[in-house]
């Protein structure tokens, strides 16, 4: 296959990968407000970079497509900061419910939906759920920090802060190891109120207060202590973990094809 992007191809191209067994991997970011110091874009930036790297990776043992990352997400939590672009959450299901229909009238038997921004996640668990139930195909979801979550822990990311956190020292430094030139250094605080509540508790559950979905001033952490270094380690990191996500998911497919 000459490239892994779903949009390289033409439609006799697809409609060939599909009906080979291709799996449709289609990746979810954001545009939404990151603090005075990161780009609108950050989701999607680390989106972008990750799903390629991994796919690249992944596609040694699996066929597989990357369709193009959606840069708007639900992020309806953001927007009374500005600088935001969302789709309500009903909207959003449907979009991607839709997304997931059409890849399978394309005639893809195989969707896996990606995630980079924490907003998205529960309306793409829903709609990978409810795909499979209508039709006899396969699904799977995921958010990139689920995924990498003991890469992560190895390459000891806490110390940044929250992972991933919103714009504090994380994501920052993921952003400093793809495009500095984003990051407005000037406007990094040495410090900021932590909201302890903000990932509390077991994996699975939610707290939420009105405003502060995203922490203080609709950021989570100081990004302070980010650096490219550091950044350049989390993105392979993740990358890795996600590479070996796809291809084990790839071949739970194929293995239960064959039953």
């Amino acid at each position: 296959m000459k490239d892994l992007r779903f949009h390289a191809h033409t439609r006799e191209e697809l409609t060939a990968l599909a009906l080979a067994g291709a799996m449709a991997v289609v990746p979810l970011a954001a545009t939404e407000q990151h603090g005075p110091h990161l780009p609108v874009y950050t989701d999607t930036l680390i989106a972008e970079h990750v799903i390629m790297q991994a796919a690249e990776r992944a596609s040694a043992g699996a066929s597989l497509l990357v369709c193009p990352v959606l840069p708007i997400g639900c992020s309806d939590h953001h927007l009374a900061y500005g600088g935001t672009l969302s789709f309500s959450s009903s909207t959003y299901l449907s979009m991607l419910r839709e997304i997931g229909e059409s890849l399978v009238q394309d005639g893809f038997r195989r969707i896996v939906f990606l995630n980079a921004h924490g907003g998205n996640e529960p309306m793409m668990t829903q709609a990978a759920s409810d795909l499979a139930v209508r039709h006899p195909i396969w699904t799977a979801s995921a958010s990139y920090w689920s995924i990498a979550r003991e890469a992560l822990h190895g390459e000891n990311a806490g110390e940044m802060g929250l992972v991933p956190g919103h714009a504090g020292g994380f994501e920052t430094s993921a952003v400093l190891a793809l495009r500095p030139d984003w990051v407005r250094t000037d406007h990094i605080q040495p410090e900021h109120p932590r909201r302890e509540w903000i990932g509390a508790g077991p994996s699975g559950t939610f707290l939420g207060r009105h405003l502060e979905l995203t922490g203080y001033e609709g950021f989570t952490d100081s990004a302070a202590p980010a650096s490219a270094v550091h950044g350049e380690r989390y993105l392979a990191a993740i990358s890795g973990a996600v590479a070996a996500w796809l291809s084990s998911v790839y071949a739970a497919m194929e293995k239960g094809d064959r039953v």
